[in-house]
């Protein structure tokens, strides 16, 4: 065998192996690279898309309901603000008749919205009360018994609201004997033994002086009492009152919500334009008056937890400059609310996007 031919059959050197590796690795390196930032934006982009996707549809829900706001309750503008008593199978509830309430969170924690109105599906007209309702009486003479059906949950309200004259709550029975619907002759009776919500006489449910002629009925239906928050595993939570059960039920709808803030918006001098925002509770029908709009902000955060931080400061509220908004300070040329997220454990390892809109009380407008 030649000398040649011997040094044909070597295979590779050391040096060329190494080389080989050496080449292999730095190819391996690139592709790494290039998976890391591909599967980082991916990532990114299914933050945005997951946050996207709740935060719309959380506020949608929220505003769904905020535009129905009032019906039925608000046609008697002075009867805003009233407050409603009632009692279920003797257990005593009681609320303030108003199209929605803010309870305000503590140090920037959630607000909760609370929504009333009328479930008819036709039609809710106030009833005149045309005869003195005594307080231990079953029935109530109005001008019109139109829309009113038995089982329907329905509102007495006093000419003129006070400690001493209050709304209350009843349900729409049959006659005495349990025949006919109990709407004869414009007569809308609630005798006791019918209904869970008519106590006997209604002793314990009406005022002393009863109702007089000129206060009037609101035909609430099933009623819609619905209120909207925070839960502790950072959804948007709904707990819901049921006319049939006297008692509420809570459900989660909508997770990664992790805040929402709420603001009337009131006219303070009568000209039909919101004028100032702010989370300040109405205390009288004068108040409520004021109130057209509700301006409410949600946050949603994305469900991939990353391991370095990608939030360096709470969530602004960008709610401008034209009109007044209580809490707000100046970004810029600007106003601005923080919406509060670092009380969360590993807050900034979370993305967050910013949902809100002005929901105009329809039926506060045209007193519906």
């Amino acid at each position: 065998m030649t000398a040649d031919r011997v040094m044909r059959q070597r295979g590779v050197t050391l040096i060329e192996l190494m080389v080989g590796m050496a080449v292999a690795l730095i190819t391996t390196l690139a592709i790494s690279q290039l998976l890391i930032f591909s599967e980082a934006q991916k990532r990114i982009a299914t933050d945005g898309t997951d946050a996207q996707i709740n935060g719309s549809l959380a506020l949608f829900t929220l505003q769904r309901d905020l535009q129905d706001a009032g019906y039925g309750i608000s046609a008697i503008q002075g009867a805003l603000g009233c407050e409603v008593r009632a009692v279920y199978k003797g257990v005593e509830r009681a609320m303030a008749l108003a199209p929605v309430l803010i309870t305000v969170g503590a140090d920037g924690a959630p607000d909760m919205v609370q929504v009333m109105s009328s479930s008819k599906a036709n039609f809710s007209v106030p009833a005149l009360i045309t005869k003195d309702h005594p307080r231990q009486a079953a029935n109530f003479f109005v001008n019109t018994a139109m829309g009113i059906q038995v089982g329907d949950l329905m509102l007495a309200v006093p000419q003129a609201p006070d400690a001493l004259n209050w709304c209350s709550l009843f349900q729409v029975t049959k006659t005495n004997d349990g025949t006919g619907n109990g709407l004869g002759n414009n007569q809308v009776l609630h005798n006791s033994g019918q209904s869970h919500w008519n106590n006997p006489g209604g002793a314990t449910i009406f005022p002393a002086k009863g109702y007089p002629t000129g206060s009037y009925l609101f035909n609430l239906g099933d009623f819609i009492d619905r209120t909207y928050s925070i839960s502790e595993h950072h959804a948007l939570q709904m707990e819901e009152f049921s006319a049939s059960t006297g008692s509420a039920v809570t459900s989660e709808l909508f997770p990664e919500i992790v805040q929402l803030q709420a603001y009337y918006g009131k006219d303070t001098n009568g000209n039909g334009v919101v004028d100032v925002y702010n989370k300040d509770l109405p205390t009288n029908v004068a108040e409520w008056q004021q109130v057209l709009t509700v301006r409410i902000a949600l946050v949603a955060r994305s469900t991939q937890f990353n391991r370095e931080q990608v939030t360096f400061a709470n969530p602004s509220w960008d709610v401008g400059s034209s009109t007044p908004v209580s809490g707000s300070s100046d970004c810029g040329t600007s106003s601005c609310v923080v919406l509060k997220v670092d009380a969360l454990a590993d807050w900034s390892r979370y993305r967050y996007k910013v949902f809100e809109t002005t929901v105009p009380l329809r039926n506060m407008l045209w007193h519906s």
